[in-house]
């Protein structure tokens, strides 16, 4: 059976590069005589692996020395907890900034753990813009303002960083990291989910300052604490390390593909064929408001809702897969994250000028 392009939210298309590079090394990695999912972490190769992969990110995204770049377990629903505990206390205000369906989680996991305040809810508008900066109501004592760089539900992403003052600038970019380049320095602490960017599920890769570390309380478990997690290189318990391999992989990938530069020029140009068939359609619709759509996840409906169904089951057949809207918003949804090529995009829309030609 072929493989068909895959528009998966997540987890999501990998570079069919990394996973043929995966696939040969599966048995008999490097010099190992072995799998590397089946060597130690402590061992001299899995060190050297992960040691690598860290310097190749770090180039990436130009990552200052005063960065800890930690390699952990989980989903980043885990750390909407996590992050909490570690750098706020009960009593402390912490800022959220809402404008979709994972920023909403977040505060929901948050409010058990320190005074959460929404400073900023695009729920009016069913999260399809994002509030004008001047209407946020932030506070100047916060422990950190929390927001959602992009929302892979509602296809909505901000086009610029948010000021934020001197408060910790704290961003879930579970689905637009390494999209596009990125000033790190701007953030107290960056986490991603690895499986629609990144690689497998499972891992967690965070870019904390070191500053912030010294907010977590001694007296928390030492597995909960992200200043235990950076003294020990990400290694206090045995890691992903199968998915720390294949991150590693797709860094290598994407310094082969000429870097985040290069992967945001292509990731607009995926973007505005996407969006620019469907603006001039008649025959489907992008609900968010054009300067807060996403490059990343692009939401559409048909205006004749009742062929839903069957653009779904066309479109697979088709070998276009995934295509299915999440269930809070319904529709179809077309994820374009990095590995996804402009040839897979070419042919969605080729596809759905074909659909409507027939049933328009």
């Amino acid at each position: 059976m072929s493989r068909g392009y895959n528009f998966a939210a997540g987890p999501a298309a990998v570079p069919e590069a990394v996973l043929r590079q995966a696939q040969a090394e599966l048995l008999d990695w490097g010099q190992a005589r072995a799998s590397v999912m089946e060597i130690s972490h402590r061992g001299k190769l899995f060190a050297e692996l992960a040691a690598e992969s860290e310097r190749d990110l770090r180039y990436l995204l130009d990552i200052p020395d005063n960065y800890k770049v930690l390699f952990l377990q989980g989903g980043a629903t885990q750390h909407f907890a996590q992050i909490p505990m570690n750098f706020a206390r009960r009593d402390q205000i912490v800022d959220y900034v809402v404008t979709g369906h994972w920023g909403e989680k977040a505060v929901r996991e948050a409010k058990t753990l320190a005074d959460v305040r929404v400073a900023a809810n695009s729920d009016s508008n069913r999260h399809t813009a994002i509030p004008a900066r001047d209407t946020w109501k932030l506070h100047a004592d916060a422990a950190y303002v929390h927001y959602t760089p992009n929302e892979t539900i509602h296809g909505v992403e901000f086009q610029h960083v948010p000021e934020v003052g001197d408060v910790p600038l704290v961003a879930d970019m579970s689905s637009d990291i390494l999209s596009r380049p990125l000033d790190v320095r701007k953030f107290g602490l960056i986490y991603a989910g690895a499986q629609k960017n990144i690689g497998a599920s499972g891992l967690v890769v965070m870019i904390v300052r070191e500053d912030l570390l010294v907010r977590c309380p001694k007296d928390m478990p030492k597995i909960f604490n992200y200043a235990e997690h950076a003294a020990n290189d990400s290694m206090l318990n045995t890691p992903n390390t199968f998915g720390w391999y294949l991150a590693g992989l797709v860094f290598e990938w994407l310094l082969e593909q000429g870097g985040v530069a290069a992967m945001g020029e292509r990731n607009r140009a995926k973007a505005d064929l996407l969006y620019g068939y469907i603006d001039n359609s008649g025959f489907y619709r992008n609900p968010v408001e054009k300067s807060a759509r996403s490059r990343m996840n692009v939401p559409f409906t048909l205006f004749d809702e009742e062929l839903n169904a069957l653009v779904l089951k066309e479109s697979e057949a088709a070998g276009l897969l995934a295509l299915k809207g999440h269930k809070a918003v319904g529709g179809m949804r077309a994820s374009l994250y990095n590995a996804v090529t402009l040839q897979a995009v070419h042919a969605l829309v080729d596809f759905m000028r074909d659909f409507a030609k027939r049933y328009g």
